[in-house]
Formats: structure tokens, C-alpha cells, sequence
């Protein structure tokens, strides 16, 4: 009787974990407006769709707290009427994997949302802090869905054809997307078929959400630029498991980003969008010489290309917002800035419309596919020689180790005899003090416990910072050069002499800063 009660004692005290979350893996695609037929009617479709699918008119609401709980919580709650049928979803997004968002699903009576039918208590506790009646319409979106479901080499996707409308009060935007969503198999499938798709039409790669795109309607914002994340890597990781973590951090940053810089509304946009293209040809850069392997190769290439298409925004951003924002600070008596910026806005809205060109364009869209389909394929463990394959299950420290010596000894090499180095030779020290940068962060967590972690990086920031002015102002004097080409105020040719009078100064006064912080560089260790 007793060890009965000490058996049904034990059980209870064990805490019971719950299910993990059902997930929803999807690719979203954008189409043009009338496209979405012929893309159907395609053989990349029909040969391998199993009939001739559904059609559905869809109207979902989509509710919050009059001040927007849910969505600063990157939650999103919805009912959608299908016929006479009723569906309310909770969604949110995945931590780890730009295609996944865990998914609740329930179905209910009205339109008005009942959180009381899904497990709210297992999704989110601020579910606890809400109640029903403070849960309001915040948009709308209406669509005509055509769903058929498509079984490929690698699983079964379902593939929603979009064309409709989302409203927010009076105002509107058009839909008109295909949502490729896995139901059985591989990720690696949803590239794969999207890359078919774009052999008949030019597409885009959605990154943005029904649910994102009818908040930045119905609240009147721009989407907002995105930092780098940690790469989550750990010191029992294999290199073939660091490999992984690493594209996927700088995939998340790319995709994260293409919104914001399309949409030009802030500088930060192209930046960190700059930033993460420089993330990946850094992994992509240490990975091509570590390990053989062709297709990041290309990666590589199409990576360069998209990053040098961001270069005009990115410089006129820096010019504008910055350089003249400082000089500025200085006043200069009689000399009036507003001509030059006047005269620099017409180039900077140049560069963006060519960010814009870029992120639209096939070959881009096709780069962003592709390295999708190698992150979720591992196409490098096809690709090494058999004497490389050992090594992707080496532990991944050796591995970092490596890297970050190889490149360290280059930047070391770059920056022989740094006092004399012409602007040239110097500038490739700084781009290879830049992969040196990315690479430590990259594998910052396998040394988190090492105090000198934190000096060294210390000191390669501090370097960088005085390069970047140097660069800077050299790429300053080469936009001005476009502006002098058509300046005829008298102001704005004193602007100008009044930027580079300015920044001949700093120059001269930086030159000593520079070489002891190369010099404080050098003397500091390595911390792997």
C-alpha cells in the first residue's frame, strides 16, 4: 500500500512537458498583378499536381488590443470564414528558421475570437493578461484562393494561388502572392519548386506576412531593420553543425532586411542588409578555403553582385546623414549646408531606386532561393573531398581556431608596414579587418568564457572605426565630384569647399590616431 502511494506520489511530482508546437513550414512568393494564371496553368504545376485543386473566397480578420499587445508580442490572432466554415488561428514566428511559424488552430462560431478554444496558456502568458473584449478588428484581408497540392521529388506542397486585398479602415493595398506551404518531406522542396516558378514569371521572395503587411497598413509603419542575431553556436557543435548556424544567421539577416531597404523609408535598411550580404561572403569566404566546395562558390559570386548594387544608396546615406550632419555641428560662419543637401538628395534617391531594381530582380530572387535550398540540402557535405569529410565531424573549436588564425595572418601581412601603406592597400586591410570582425562574432560563443575575448575585440573595433573614417572621406570626395559636375550656386560650391577644407583637417589630425591603434592591435593576443 505504501510504495502504491510513494509510486502515485513519484508520477505526480514529475513535470509534464508539453507537445512541441505544431508548426507551419512555408515559402511566399509575390507575384504581378494577373500573373497568378499562368503560373497555374504551368507545367511545373500541373504535371505533378494530384487534380485540379479548390477555389475559395477567404475573408480573414485579424484582431489586437487597441494598443497593438499582440503584435509587439509577434503574435498574431485571426478568424477567416471559408464558406460557412470558421477558423481561428494564433500564429507566431520561429526563432531559428525563416520559413517556420508555430501554428494553433481552432474552429469557432462567430467571427468575434474566442482564445478560451486554442491552449493559449501553453502559447503565450499574455494571453493570461487579455481579455475577449479587449480584443478589436485591425485589418482585413479578402481573397480569392486557388489551392491545389503538388507532390515533388522531395514531399508534398500545397500551393495557394493569392489575389485579393488587404484593408485597413479606408485605406487598401493589393495581394497577389503563391504560397508554397510543405506538407510532407523536406524544406529543401519549397526552393527547389520556387526556383521552378521563376523559370515561367519573374517572382519575389515574400518575406513579409499577410499578418505584417495589414499592421504597416493599419498603423502607418515602415518595417524596421534588423540586426544580427547570435549564431548560436556551442563548443559540442560539429563543424558541419557550425556550418549550418552560420548560413542561417546571415539567411535570417538578408531576409529580415530586404523589406526595410526596399522600402528606403530609413537608412539602416540598406545597411544592415549591406551587413549581412558582407556576413555571409565572410563565412562564404572562410568556408571556400577551409573546405572545397563549389556551390558555395557561386553563392559567393551572386552575393557580391547584390551587396555592390546597395553601394550608391548606402554611400549617399553616410554622406547626408552623417558627414554633413557633423560638419554641420561645427558652425562654419557662411557657409550654408542646405544647397549641398539639396543637390545630394536627387543621387541618393538614384541609389535606392537601384536598391529597389535589385532586390525585384530575377537574379537576385534566384540567389535568395538557391541559398536557401544549399543551407537546407548541406549541399557542401556532397561537394568536399573524402579526406574533408572526416572534418565536418571534427568539433567545431579546432575548426574556429583555424579560420580566425587565417585570417588574422592576412590582416597582419595587409597591414606590413602600415605607415606607409597608399589608400588603396589600406582600404583592402580594412574590408580583411572586416571578415576578421564578422568571423570573431561568428565564433564568439565557443569562448564565452575567456576573459580577453572582450579586449581584443575592443581594439579591432577602435581600428576599424578610424579606417572607416579614413574610407569615408575618400568615398566623400568622389560624390562630390558628381555634384561639382553640375553645381552652379555660389553656395553650394562654398558647401563644398567648406566639406573637403573639413575633412583634409581630419584626415591630417586622424593619421597619428590611426597608426597607434594598428599599433595596439597588433600587440593585442588572440583569445582562441
Amino acid at each position: 500500500m505504501d510504495r502504491c502511494k510513494a509510486k502515485r506520489a513519484s508520477i505526480k511530482d514529475v513535470d509534464v512537458v508539453p507537445p512541441p508546437p505544431p508548426l507551419e513550414v512555408e515559402l511566399k512568393l509575390r507575384a504581378s498583378s494577373g500573373s497568378l494564371d499562368r503560373i497555374r496553368t504551368s507545367p511545373v504545376i500541373l504535371q505533378d499536381s494530384r487534380n485540379k485543386g479548390t477555389i475559395r473566397r477567404l475573408e480573414t480578420t485579424y484582431y489586437d488590443t487597441a494598443d497593438h499587445k499582440l503584435f509587439g508580442a509577434g503574435i498574431s490572432l485571426r478568424v477567416r470564414r471559408s464558406g460557412k466554415y470558421l477558423v481561428q488561428t494564433i500564429k507566431r514566428a520561429s526563432v531559428d528558421d525563416p520559413l517556420t511559424r508555430q501554428e494553433w488552430e481552432a474552429p469557432v462560431q462567430t467571427l468575434a475570437p474566442d482564445p478560451g478554444a486554442l491552449p493559449v496558456s501553453e502559447i503565450d502568458g499574455i494571453f493570461d493578461k487579455i481579455a475577449v473584449d479587449q480584443l478589436v478588428p485591425i485589418f482585413v484581408t479578402k481573397v480569392r484562393r486557388h489551392r491545389v497540392t503538388v507532390d515533388v521529388s522531395e514531399g508534398q506542397i500545397e500551393v495557394a494561388f493569392d489575389d485579393g486585398v488587404i484593408e485597413a479602415g479606408s485605406r487598401q493595398e493589393p495581394l497577389c502572392e503563391i504560397e508554397l506551404e510543405l506538407k510532407q518531406g523536406r524544406a529543401a522542396a519549397l526552393y527547389q519548386l520556387g526556383l521552378g516558378l521563376m523559370d515561367i514569371l519573374p517572382l519575389c521572395l515574400e518575406t513579409q506576412s499577410k499578418s505584417a503587411r495589414g499592421y504597416a497598413l493599419a498603423l502607418g509603419i515602415d518595417p524596421v531593420a534588423v540586426k544580427a542575431s547570435a549564431s548560436g553556436l556551442n563548443d559540442q557543435d560539429t563543424v558541419d553543425e557550425g556550418i549550418a548556424k552560420i548560413l542561417v544567421s546571415c539567411q535570417q539577416q538578408i531576409l529580415a532586411n530586404l523589406s526595410p531597404a526596399e522600402n528606403g523609408g530609413a537608412p539602416e535598411g540598406v545597411h544592415q542588409l549591406r551587413v549581412a550580404l558582407r556576413r555571409l561572403r565572410t563565412a562564404l569566404y572562410f568556408l571556400r578555403r577551409e573546405l572545397e566546395t563549389p556551390s558555395l562558390q557561386a553563392l559567393d559570386t551572386e552575393a557580391r553582385r547584390f551587396a555592390r548594387t546597395l553601394g550608391e544608396a548606402r554611400n549617399w546615406d553616410v554622406f547626408i546623414n552623417s558627414t554633413l550632419s557633423d560638419i554641420e555641428k561645427g558652425n562654419l560662419p557662411g557657409i550654408e549646408f542646405s544647397s549641398l543637401r539639396n543637390a545630394s538628395a536627387p543621387f541618393r534617391d538614384q541609389g535606392y531606386g537601384m536598391v529597389r531594381d535589385n532586390i525585384a530582380a530575377s537574379q537576385t530572387n534566384r540567389f535568395l532561393l538557391s541559398l536557401g535550398l544549399v543551407i537546407q540540402r548541406k549541399s557542401w557535405r556532397n561537394e568536399v573531398a573524402s579526406e574533408d569529410l572526416r572534418r565536418l565531424a571534427e568539433p567545431l573549436t579546432k575548426f574556429a581556431s583555424s579560420v580566425l588564425t587565417r585570417i588574422e595572418r592576412k590582416a597582419l601581412k595587409r597591414g606590413r608596414h602600415f605607415r606607409h601603406l597608399r589608400p588603396e592597400a589600406r582600404h583592402k586591410l580594412r574590408l580583411t579587418l572586416k571578415k576578421l570582425r564578422y568571423a570573431t562574432e561568428f565564433f564568439l560563443p565557443l569562448y564565452a568564457n575567456r576573459g580577453s575575448t572582450g579586449k581584443y575585440l575592443k581594439q579591432l573595433s577602435r581600428l576599424q572605426d578610424v579606417l572607416g573614417e579614413a574610407n569615408d572621406i575618400r568615398t566623400s570626395r568622389a560624390l562630390l565630384s558628381n555634384i561639382v559636375e553640375r553645381a552652379e550656386s555660389p553656395d553650394l560650391h562654398r558647401a563644398i569647399g567648406a566639406v573637403i577644407g573639413w575633412q583634409a583637417h581630419r584626415e591630417t589630425i586622424s593619421a597619428s590616431r590611426m597608426n597607434n591603434r594598428w599599433d595596439k592591435f597588433k600587440r593585442t593576443a588572440q583569445f582562441w
